[in-house]
């Protein structure tokens, strides 16, 4: 299903264009792991900013929130929208810095102000949290503060795009300490450690089949013909991903890989099994409601089976012997990974009955005691 709202969009699939839709969904998941912790902290500190406890903060879409799209790029919409007493609405805009050397703190021009013929009007419907992680400080920041106090100028790290530039002088006077951010920061940097190291399978998976990449000669026979066996479905879906081409009968090919589910697959099977469905799944447009029910009973197995070899004590993932336990569990966290996606985009696109993905990664137990475990591996 394509978004149709060109308003959402501002950045279309061209720009996704070298990278794949995996590789795309990583990079927006960076800031959506950030977001998705900080909101109970925010919506804390908005009943405090406003002296009223009747405050409530959501994403946008609220359990229908998505943080990629199908068609690339990113939306308009801003990060949060708070809901203050009964009548009031505040759109709330998140950014946060992992470095404290900026010499500028800055903020995209569109957020902070709209143009009204040759002069910039802050907008008032919005303000702006900004979170320096490392130092656990943060700013509520008015529109009309960054257009006094910022000037227009070019961000390099931004493609040379401008930006209102606050200087770190005059940025780090509004910044306050907050010890509350601690347990915030430290589940952020534990996210974005598994988020990096699981997507490492990729690499791996591509140095290991580049030779059968390269041997493809017939691509009319690899959309035709479904795979026989679990290997098989996940060497050819890889390929043809790859290659950007899309199964005949996409449908079937979904509820033939569907039927390899089963408690006894290893964690290397299920990330090729997960790899597969993640690739077929979004070339559908359309499914079935026997097709849908299928895949919610089958992912809920999968995830099932992905806990039953969670090593509470160790923090780590273990199915067989065969494999190490590093390696066994960056199959488990890709596999998670893959499959949370799968559901919020199936509860948006197609209705489905699952429990919303409210914080990425909640299908790990403990992402702070997995993390430190692969600290203590690697």
């Amino acid at each position: 299903m394509k978004n149709k709202n060109a308003k959402l969009i501002y950045a279309q699939s061209s720009d996704i264009k070298a990278r794949t839709y995996i590789e795309y969904r990583k990079d927006m998941k960076k800031k959506a792991i950030a977001e998705l912790e900080i909101k109970d902290w925010l919506q804390e500190k908005l009943k405090t900013f406003f002296k009223k406890d009747d405050v409530s903060v959501e994403k946008d879409g609220g359990d229908r929130f998505l943080w990629f799209l199908r068609e690339g790029g990113i939306t308009r919409e801003p990060d949060f929208v708070a809901h203050i007493g009964k009548d009031k609405e505040l759109f709330i805009e998140f950014q946060y810095a992992d470095r404290e050397d900026l010499k500028y703190y800055d903020f995209k021009i569109s957020k902070v102000a709209k143009k009204v013929k040759d002069v910039r009007i802050p907008h008032q419907d919005r303000i702006f949290l900004y979170v320096v992680k490392n130092s656990y400080r943060y700013a509520f920041i008015d529109p009309k503060w960054i257009v006094e106090h910022g000037e227009i100028g070019v961000v390099p790290a931004w493609g040379s795009r401008q930006a209102y530039r606050i200087p770190k002088d005059i940025f780090e006077k509004i910044l306050k300490r907050d010890e509350t951010l601690k347990p915030v920061v430290r589940m952020i940097g534990a996210k974005i450690k598994i988020l990096n190291f699981q997507h490492q399978l990729l690499e791996f998976w591509e140095n290991e089949l580049s030779n059968e990449l390269q041997k493809v000669i017939d691509e009319e026979k690899l959309v035709k013909i479904i795979p026989k066996t679990l290997g098989g479905f996940f060497k050819v879906c890889f390929i043809l991903d790859h290659l950007n081409k899309i199964p005949e009968n996409v449908n079937l090919w979904l509820v033939y890989l569907l039927s390899y589910v089963n408690t006894k697959l290893t964690l290397k099977e299920i990330s090729m099994l997960v790899y597969s469905l993640d690739y077929i799944y979004s070339k559908i447009t359309v499914l079935g409601d026997n097709e849908l029910k299928e895949l919610e009973n089958k992912i809920e197995a999968l995830l099932q089976t992905i806990n039953n070899y969670y090593d509470e004590k160790e923090g780590l993932y273990k199915s067989t012997i065969k494999e190490s336990p590093l390696e066994e569990t960056r199959f488990a966290l890709f596999s998670i990974n893959l499959i949370e996606d799968i559901i919020q985009d199936a509860i948006v696109y197609h209705n489905a009955h699952f429990q919303p993905t409210v914080r990425i990664y909640q299908n790990v137990k403990d992402p702070v005691k997995v993390s430190e475990a692969l600290r203590n591996e690697i």
